[in-house]
């Protein structure tokens, strides 16, 4: 008898908890960032996935601003030397982009499995008329 899943209505929850999107139960990751190769309680392949750079662009992204404000303040309050800020700016900023990574890649798998994402159409017609010498 087979399973009926019901799949995730909130990608991004879901996601971020580095669960499944089909069955909200197995988990996505197999490590801290690697993907497993396929859910171990309903067996969806995660081949379909390819978050790509996403998830390093959306979390640099994301700390930026809060970095450079922490600097500013830091370096207008107190006019530190240049060694103060390679030992308190830089360290909190990377670790805030990796403490980001691993929720960002999981909202992001979701997302394309919600969205029943894959290779673009317009794309894959545009290469196929080409092929043929059209345009």
């Amino acid at each position: 008898m087979e399973e009926s899943y019901s799949p995730t209505t909130n990608p991004a929850l879901t996601g971020i908890r580095g669960l499944c999107p089909r069955c909200q139960t197995g988990h996505l990751f197999e490590g801290v960032l690697k993907l497993a190769p396929r859910c171990e309680i309903c067996g969806l392949d995660y081949s379909f996935a390819d978050p790509a750079d996403g998830p390093a662009f959306f979390a640099m992204t994301i700390v930026a601003v809060p970095a450079l404000l922490f600097a500013l303040w830091l370096q207008l309050a107190y006019e530190p030397a240049l060694w103060v800020h390679v030992l308190t700016t830089l360290p909190l900023t990377l670790l805030a982009c990796v403490a980001l990574l691993r929720p960002l890649k999981g909202w992001l798998v979701c997302s394309q499995f919600f969205h029943k994402a894959e290779e673009g159409s317009i794309d894959r017609e545009w290469h196929q008329n080409a092929a043929k010498g059209l345009k």
